[in-house]
This record gives C-alpha cells, sequence and structure tokens, in this order.
C-alpha cells in the first residue's frame, strides 16, 4: 500500500486484498452514494454528515499503513486529517485476472425492475447503486428494486447496464425473453422500424412520447433532446454485446430519427 497527500485528493494505492477488509467496506458501504467509478479505481466524495465515519476510517487507514511500514501512524494521521475537506481515490496496483459476477434483471412490469445477485458483490452493487439511486425503492446486501416508471429513470438504468467492468469484476447481465417487452410496453402498438398506421393526429403524438417532449413542443426542444436521446441509444455504445442487444438499440435508435424527421417536417 502507498499513500500520497496531493492538493486535491488522498491517493490511495494499494492491492485489492485491502478493499475487501471490514474497515473499508464499511467505509465505502456508508459512502456508496458519493462514489465514482473509474478504470481500475474509485474516487470517494466527502460527505459532511458522514465526517465521523470518514476519520474513523482515515485512523484505520492510518494504522494499517503504519503497520505495513513499522512506523507510528499519530503524525501520519494528523497529517491525513488535515485533507478532510478533499475525496479520496483509491486505485488498484495492478489489475488482477477478471472475476465474472452475474447479475439477473427481472421486470415486473414497465414501472418496476429487479436487479439480483447470485452471490452478495458490494463492489458490484455500490456501483449500481451510486448509479441509480434516485430511482431505488429498496434493496438488500444482493438485490435492488428500482423505480423506471418515467423515460429518465429507463435511460439511467440502460446507461448504468452498459458499463460492464468495475474494478476487476465483469458483470454478465442475464434477463428472461420478457424483460424488454415489459419494460418497453408503452412501445408495444407499433413497432421500432415502421410505426402504426393510425391517423396522423395519433402518430404525432406518438412521436413526441418517442423524443420525451410535450405535444407541441418547440423545434428547438425537439432538437436538444433528439441530441440528447441518440447519443444515449446509439447503436455504437453497444456494439460488442450480444446481438439482441444491439438490436434494441437500432431499433430505438432508427425509431428516434423517425420520429424527429415526421415532426420536423410537421412542424
Amino acid at each position: 500500500m502507498n499513500i500520497v497527500l496531493r492538493n486535491n485528493l488522498i491517493l490511495i494505492t494499494t492491492g485489492f486484498e485491502t478493499l475487501n477488509v471490514k474497515w473499508m467496506q464499511d467505509f465505502l458501504n456508508h459512502h456508496s452514494r458519493g462514489m465514482l467509478f473509474l478504470p481500475k479505481a474509485v474516487l470517494v466524495f466527502r460527505n459532511e454528515t458522514l465526517r465521523g465515519n470518514r476519520e474513523e476510517f482515515l485512523k484505520q487507514l492510518s494504522q494499517y499503513h503504519a503497520k505495513k511500514h513499522d512506523f507510528s501512524h499519530e503524525f501520519f494521521l494528523r497529517s491525513m486529517l488535515k485533507y478532510g475537506t478533499q475525496p479520496i481515490k483509491i486505485e488498484l496496483e495492478k489489475l488482477q485476472e477478471a472475476e465474472n459476477v452475474k447479475v439477473n434483471l427481472y421486470a415486473y412490469d414497465k414501472n418496476t425492475v429487479l436487479i439480483s445477485l447470485d452471490n452478495p458483490n458490494s463492489w458490484v452493487l455500490n456501483y449500481l447503486r451510486s448509479q441509480l439511486e434516485v430511482y431505488i425503492e429498496r434493496g438488500t446486501d444482493s438485490s435492488l428494486v428500482v423505480d423506471v416508471s418515467g423515460f429518465k429513470a429507463k435511460a439511467r438504468l440502460e446507461r448504468a447496464l452498459n458499463k460492464r467492468h468495475i474494478l476487476h469484476y465483469d458483470i454478465q447481465y442475464t434477463y428472461d425473453n420478457h424483460f424488454m417487452s415489459k419494460l418497453y410496453s408503452d412501445f408495444a402498438t407499433y413497432s421500432f422500424g415502421d410505426l402504426c398506421k393510425a391517423q396522423k393526429k395519433d402518430e404525432n403524438i406518438s412521436f413526441y412520447t418517442v423524443l420525451e417532449c410535450p405535444v407541441g413542443a418547440s423545434q428547438d426542444a425537439l432538437k436538444k433532446s433528439y441530441k440528447k436521446l441518440t447519443k444515449v441509444y446509439h447503436p455504437d455504445k453497444v456494439i460488442h454485446e450480444k446481438p439482441h442487444m444491439i438490436q434494441h438499440y437500432t431499433q430505438k435508435f432508427q425509431l428516434l430519427q423517425e420520429a424527429y424527421t415526421a415532426l420536423r417536417i410537421v412542424s
């Protein structure tokens, strides 16, 4: 382990085994909502309500570090406590062989998704909590129930699931054949490539829904939403995923193009 006190953060470089000791896990579990996952690293931001927890963590860290390097930790602890407002970056010394983690997805209906792990894994679960925190209804040490009733919630879920590598874990998402049809049942009345042949007025209302805009939205609003959504659902984002996921993104991307083209002409 190596600890460097920088002007803008505390950098901890260590092996993966240290990340799984109890005091480290307790600290990270408390700060799951203020964590940013980076390539082979985690950045933990300051939370004033968890100040005591942070100080206790730094005390444990100093003692652990001092024991490893055979020196007294009191002076080093005082130095670290001076960085009380700075983020803490915990970085792996080297990447280990990836460990596969299976995550199961189940849609109760279009509004609620259950995310469950075969075996508890605090790192993967903390990542999902950090991405979906405002939409989580409840959870355990191996599962989360997520409210995806809004378009933004569904988009956030898809962005979270796009990331397949957390530290040295490879996440494998699995779901049944009904997952997509339940989750996107709002689109069941028309196909992605060829919208239903309804009256023109009803078509336009569906187009506004696809673009997540109110009926009669301005051209600027339509354009802004179109650009944002096409970035989220561009097929290139999932080019290395399974064929059904690529097809799903391709269909949604085509639908966005069709909706924007139609409303741009009629507006």
